[in-house]
């Protein structure tokens, strides 16, 4: 009787090299995260007043809302007017390049809206901008 050999034995144990299909799974998920836009939102919907001048601004990093009913809030959460220059100064200093947007209701408050700008100003922060939207 004849013995059989099998391809295996005779020709090797064929692998599959995962190595190259790693490395495009890692260049995808980075192109993704590199290509992804992170948009930063203050937790609240404000009205904004018009503007025919109003310029859009890409790189502010710091935003700062004021509700007509005088609430002022950063980071999804509602904050004291006293404790805007520190949170301005904390969020200033993970990104010293960034600047200070603020979004004040029609309806709010003249007073505190300056009062909002001059602690940002006062955080360390030169470049604050009120928002507006486009008519």
């Amino acid at each position: 009787m004849r013995t059989r050999h099998s391809r295996r034995q005779s020709g090797g144990i064929a692998d599959i090299n995962m190595t190259p299909l790693i490395d495009m799974v890692f260049i995808l998920l980075i192109f993704f995260i590199v290509t992804t836009s992170f948009v930063k939102e203050t937790g609240v919907d404000v009205n904004r007043p018009t503007a025919k001048t109003a310029v859009k601004k890409e790189r502010a990093n710091i935003l700062i809302s004021i509700r007509a009913n005088d609430e002022i809030w950063m980071d999804k959460r509602q904050i004291d007017r006293r404790a805007v220059r520190a949170n301005v100064e904390r969020m200033h200093a993970e990104n010293p390049e960034g600047s200070v947007i603020i979004l004040a209701d029609e309806e709010a408050k003249t007073g505190l809206l300056i009062e909002v700008m001059d602690q940002a100003r006062l955080a360390g922060v030169a470049n604050v901008s009120i928002a507006a939207e486009r008519e």
